[in-house]
C-alpha cells in the first residue's frame, strides 16, 4: 500500500486565542513537531490542509485548501483525499503533538486494501489521527453535501460499511491523542 499523509491545520483556534500551529511546545512550534513526525514515517507525500496557505508551510509540502464552505476537519479530509496520490491517507491533527512515531507506524501496519484504521478510545473514534482508504472519497463528499458534519457519525457509518479496521487504544496510548485546545493545555 502507498500511504500519503495530511497535516490538518485548518481550525480556527477560538479557545486557544491564537493560531495553534505557531504555538510553542518544548521550544518548537506545533507545525514543526507534527511535520517532523510525519517525515519520519516517510509517506509517499505530505500534504498540509488549512483554510488558506499557512505562512509557516515549508515549500517541500503541498498546500491543500479545505473544501469551502469549511465544515471543520471534514473539509480538510475531503480535500486531501481528492488530492492525494496514495491508496490510503494518514491524517494527523496539528494540535495532537504527543503522538508517537511507533504508534502511527502501528496504525499504518493495520491498514488493508480498501480499509483504513480508526483508533477508538472508550467507544469514541479518534478520526484526526486515523488512516482513510481512498475508497471513502465519495462518502466524505456526500457528508459535505449533507447537514451533519460530525466525523463521529461519519466514521461510525464507515465502520459499519467495512471501510475501517477499528483499533482500541489502551489507557497508556490514550495520551498520544491528547490535543491542545486552550492555553492551559500547554502547561
Amino acid at each position: 500500500m502507498n500511504i500519503s499523509a495530511v497535516l490538518l491545520a485548518g481550525g480556527e483556534s477560538r479557545r486557544m486565542g491564537k493560531d495553534k500551529a505557531t504555538m510553542l511546545l518544548r521550544g518548537k512550534p506545533l507545525w514543526e513537531i507534527q511535520l517532523d513526525l510525519l517525515r519520519k514515517l516517510a509517506p509517499a507525500e505530505i500534504l498540509i490542509s488549512a483554510r488558506s496557505d499557512p505562512p509557516w508551510r515549508p515549500d517541500e509540502f503541498e498546500f491543500v485548501a479545505d473544501q469551502p464552505p469549511s465544515r471543520g476537519p471534514l473539509s480538510g479530509l475531503a480535500a486531501a483525499l481528492e488530492k492525494m496520490q496514495g491508496s490510503h491517507l494518514l491524517a494527523l491533527a496539528i494540535d495532537m503533538p504527543f503522538m508517537s512515531e511507533t504508534h502511527l507506524r502501528s496504525l499504518c501496519a493495520r491498514a488493508e486494501p480498501g480499509r483504513g484504521v480508526l483508533p477508538r478510545i472508550e467507544n469514541r473514534a479518534e478520526p484526526l489521527a486515523a488512516i482513510y482508504p481512498s475508497e471513502v472519497r465519495d462518502d466524505l463528499g456526500a457528508a459535505l453535501s449533507g447537514d451533519d458534519f460530525s466525523l463521529q457519525g461519519l466514521t461510525r457509518g464507515l465502520v459499519r460499511a467495512g471501510r475501517f479496521n477499528v483499533m482500541d487504544v489502551s489507557r497508556a496510548e490514550a495520551e498520544f491523542y491528547r490535543n491542545l485546545n486552550e492555553p492551559a493545555d500547554l502547561l
